[in-house]
C-alpha cells in the first residue's frame, strides 16, 4: 500500500511537469518571475515584540470571532490553512468531484485581519495527499502572492508572512507552477478579509456596523460526463485530470454552485437573520465573473470589488464581481420571510446551482408591501 502511495504521489508529481508543458504560457511566468528575483538573502523582519495572535478559522458560510476595529497597533495574526484533497457530492443525482480544499470545505474559510496586521499562515500538505500545492494571497505583496515562497509537496509545510497593506476582501487560492486553473476550479480558493483599523464606513465619515457576517463562495467545477451522458467517477484527481482539463478547455462548467454544493445554503442550512439586523456579505468567485442578486432585498452599500477605501456604492439591486476578485455587501433586512440570494445570470442560479436563501424573522410591515388583491378570478 505505501509504494503504491509512492508511486501516485511520483506519478502526481511528474504530472505538475507535464500540465506545465501544456501551459507554457503560465510556466513561463513562474520561470521568469524566479529568474528576474533578486539575489539577496531573504531576513523576515523581528516582529517579535508585536503580539501574536492565534486564529481557530471557521468553515464558510461562517467567520470566527473578530472585532469590527482594531483594538491597540498591529498584530501578528497565525492561521493554519490544512490541504485536503477529498470527494465531494455536487448535487442530489451524486455527482462527484475530486475536490483539493484548504481546511477540508470549499470555500476554503474566511480570514478576517485588520490593516497593518500582519498575516501568518502555516500551509500544511499532508503526506496523505497526492500533489504538490501552494497559496497565493491577492492581499499580499511579492513573491506571485506568496505562491512562489509556499510550494509544498506532500508531506511538507511552509509559513508565510506578509503585511496586510490593504483595506478589504480579497481572494486566495492554489496556484502551483503550470496547474493553476485546475486546483482553483477543483475548489481550492477562498477569501480574507482585511477590516480597516477604524472599522467600516460609508466613506463620509459615518460608521457601518455589522450584525452578522457571512461567506458565500462561489466555485464552478468541470465535471466529465460518459458516452451516455452521465457524469463520470474517479478513483483519484490524477485519473480524472486529462478529462476534466477537456471540459475546462470549453469555458463552460458543469456546476456552479455556492459553497461548494448544489442546495449547500438553502433549507436546513439557509443563511439566518432577523428584521432590523445589519448582514455583511462577502463573496467571492476566484475563476469566473458573477453578479450578486438579493431576491427581495438590496445591497443598501456595497463594494463590488471588494476595497474597503473605496465609497462604496449604494442602493444596488445587482452587482457585478470579476473573476479572480471578492466583493461586499451590507444589508439591513426590513421584512421578514425567505430571500434567495443568487448569481443573476439566472440559467446558473436555477439551472446549475448558484443559489442560496436567507431565513428572515420579524414582523412584517405593510407599508412596505401589502397584498392589495390576493390572486383570484377575475
Amino acid at each position: 500500500m505505501t509504494e503504491q502511495l509512492q508511486m501516485t504521489r511520483r506519478s502526481m508529481l511528474a504530472g505538475a511537469a507535464f500540465a506545465g508543458a501544456m501551459i507554457p504560457i503560465i510556466t513561463a511566468t513562474f520561470a521568469q518571475a524566479a529568474e528576474e528575483a533578486p539575489a539577496v538573502e531573504m531576513k523576515p523582519a523581528d516582529l517579535s515584540a508585536l503580539e501574536h495572535v492565534k486564529v481557530e478559522l471557521v468553515k464558510p458560510p461562517f467567520v470566527h470571532e473578530h472585532t469590527q476595529k482594531a483594538v491597540g497597533g498591529p498584530k501578528v495574526v497565525e492561521f493554519t490553512l490544512t490541504i485536503e484533497e477529498k470527494k465531494m457530492i455536487l448535487d442530489d443525482a451524486g455527482t462527484e468531484v475530486n475536490a483539493m480544499t484548504f481546511n477540508g470545505s470549499v470555500p476554503g474559510p474566511l480570514m478576517v485581519v485588520h490593516q497593518n496586521d500582519y498575516v501568518q499562515v502555516t500551509l500544511v500538505n499532508p503526506e496523505t495527499n497526492t500533489l504538490q500545492h501552494n497559496i497565493d494571497f491577492h492581499s499580499s505583496t511579492g513573491a506571485l502572492g506568496g505562491g512562489g515562497l509556499t510550494i509544498v509537496n506532500p508531506g511538507e509545510s511552509a509559513v508565510l508572512r506578509f503585511k496586510a497593506t490593504k483595506a478589504g476582501v480579497f481572494v486566495y487560492h492554489c496556484a502551483p507552477p503550470g496547474m493553476v486553473p485546475w486546483h482553483v476550479t477543483s475548489g481550492m480558493n477562498g477569501a480574507i478579509m482585511v477590516l480597516p483599523r477604524e472599522g467600516l464606513t460609508d466613506g463620509h465619515g459615518n460608521e457601518l456596523v455589522y450584525d452578522r457576517v457571512y461567506y458565500v463562495g462561489e466555485q464552478d467545477f468541470y465535471v466529465p460526463k460518459d458516452e451516455n451522458g452521465k457524469y463520470k467517477k474517479y478513483e483519484s484527481p490524477g485519473d480524472a485530470y486529462a478529462d476534466t482539463l477537456e471540459v475546462m478547455r470549453t469555458l463552460t462548467p458543469s456546476h456552479i454552485v455556492f459553497n461548494g454544493a448544489v442546495g449547500a445554503l438553502t433549507g436546513e442550512n439557509a443563511l439566518k437573520a432577523a428584521v432590523g439586523e445589519r448582514v455583511l456579505i462577502v463573496h467571492s468567485q476566484a475563476n469566473r465573473d458573477t453578479r450578486p442578486h438579493l431576491i427581495g432585498g438590496h445591497g443598501d452599500y456595497v463594494w463590488q470589488t471588494g476595497k474597503f477605501n473605496n465609497v462604496p456604492d449604494r442602493d444596488q439591486e445587482t452587482w457585478f464581481i470579476p473573476g479572480g476578485t471578492a466583493g461586499a455587501a451590507f444589508y439591513t433586512f426590513q421584512q421578514p420571510g425567505i430571500y434567495a440570494y443568487v448569481n443573476h445570470n439566472l440559467i446558473e442560479a436555477f439551472e446549475l446551482g448558484a443559489a442560496a436563501h436567507f431565513t428572515v424573522t420579524g414582523d412584517w410591515n405593510d407599508d412596505l408591501m401589502t397584498a392589495v388583491k390576493a390572486p383570484s378570478q377575475s
